[in-house]
């Protein structure tokens, strides 16, 4: 069994679970004061980040552009309208309860505990929840206490997301850069992962000023922290390369003998190997074709395609069910290719030349066995672009494609078609709303 799942399945025999859809905030611990040590409580706030997988994986890949659904009404992912609803129960529901439990086992966590390291990883988490609301549903509640009250529905109201960046989860993670320490623990917080959080916070709201010295810490640092890129880009990826991957920053853990709301048969890896009838074939065309271009430009085959995709084309195989291992693949948050992509894209809109920024692909390019994009691009459209491209085929898979298209500006371009900013965002699950008699609203579209 994993590590941080050693305590978990012992601190979840003192979590109470949700009776109804009003207790929006459900109640992990029945009395703070008799505890005196939180580290369960602190597992639990990881446990919960485990409903937020399959979902991310969705939203961030069948949204997108790389992957599709065939059996109705699923392929409401690639219909930009009101479709979307209909997807709460598997998705946007569990998404949205995981997220606010796990907030309110960081919150006890925060609030409680003496130990600082619990209280900088609680506050990494507790950003990391937030940023995925936020990512998700724009505008959302605002929780930062242990024991909200039960009747006061005005704590329900949906906060502006600039306010839910610049009162929670901007300070967390300053908090976390300083509370957590460089070493990498699987399945645990480190101030690199707070970092490279906090980066890639600023680049999601444009601030690419504040962005750069928190990404340029994280990949100026790495090396020394014994971070660093694998060899192949096959040793990423499956539950045998986990342990100890010098790659992965942060990663949510999942094991086969933890269960959450996703079963075996409904995980994201299913879904991506096509398993699943509502999406037997489910890579999009435009993806294989997007491998084609970079071998024809990147002066070979590019590596990363098998690694990905079937030899079809047709099913991604990034996260591989061989040897029954699906059940324990871990879900990649931050790893640091993505890092140094995000970088490279912070120095180019921050205004530094081709010269500087596209060299730092190098090592991601060669790894794939492609040619350096150095002086094949000079101006910053061109390098924004390149660096787009090549997110798109080294992050295939691991849902960030469609935040990456709505955080650069480029959803229209990519996908085709004039897409509402509406629909940019999800809606907001109804059961949520129906619970508060309206309190908690639902996003314009919807």
């Amino acid at each position: 069994m994993k590590t941080i799942y050693r305590l978990v399945l012992v601190s979840l025999l003192a979590l109470t679970a949700c009776d109804n859809d009003l207790d929006q905030f459900p109640p992990n611990i029945a009395s703070a004061d008799s505890l005196t040590d939180f580290g369960g409580v602190l597992n639990a706030a990881y446990y919960y980040q485990l409903g937020t997988v399959t979902p991310m994986a969705i939203m961030g890949e069948f949204r997108a552009d790389n992957a599709f659904m065939f059996e109705e009404p699923y392929p409401s992912f690639d219909r930009y309208n009101s479709d979307l609803t209909v997807m709460e129960d598997q998705f946007f529901g569990p998404f949205y309860t995981a997220l606010y439990k796990s907030i309110l086992s960081t919150n006890n966590v925060i609030e409680n505990s003496t130990d600082a390291t619990e209280i900088g990883e609680a506050k990494f988490l507790r950003a990391l929840s937030y940023f995925k609301l936020v990512q998700v549903f724009g505008d959302v509640t605002i929780n930062l206490s242990s024991a909200p009250s039960l009747t006061d529905t005005s704590i329900l109201v949906r906060q502006p997301a600039a306010d839910v960046y610049n009162n929670v989860i901007i300070p967390d993670l300053n908090d976390a850069i300083v509370a957590l320490n460089t070493q990498i623990e699987d399945g645990r917080a480190s101030r690199f992962a707070a970092q490279a959080l906090l980066g890639k916070v600023y680049a999601t709201r444009g601030d690419y000023a504040n962005a750069e010295p928190h990404l340029a810490a994280v990949v100026n640092g790495a090396a020394a922290a014994g971070i660093s890129l694998k060899a192949n880009f096959n040793e990423i990826f499956g539950a045998e390369f986990e342990d100890g991957n010098s790659e992965i920053i942060f990663a949510t853990q999942i094991s086969s003998s933890v269960v959450d709301e996703y079963t075996f048969g409904s995980d994201f890896w299913n879904w991506f190997v096509g398993d699943d009838s509502k999406s037997d074939f489910p890579v999009d065309a435009d993806l294989v074709a997007a491998f084609d271009a970079s071998d024809a430009s990147g002066g070979g085959t590019d590596l990363r395609r098998a690694v990905t995709l079937s030899a079809e084309g047709t099913t991604a195989i990034k996260f591989p069910k061989d040897g029954g291992l699906g059940a324990e693949h871990d879900w990649i948050e931050i790893r640091l290719a993505d890092v140094i992509l995000l970088y490279a894209e912070t120095l180019n809109e921050n205004g530094s030349p081709a010269t500087t920024v596209l060299p730092l692909l190098d090592d991601i390019r060669t790894r794939a066995g492609l040619n350096s994009l150095t002086g094949t691009v000079s101006s910053q459209a061109e390098v924004r672009q390149a660096i787009l491209d090549e997110r798109r085929l080294e992050l295939a898979f691991e849902g960030h494609r469609w935040f990456d298209l709505v955080r650069t500006g480029a959803v229209d371009a990519e996908m085709g078609e004039a897409v509402n900013p509406n629909y940019y965002v999800f809606p907001i699950p109804i059961s949520e709303i129906l619970a508060t008699d309206g309190v908690i609203t639902q996003n314009p579209g919807y």
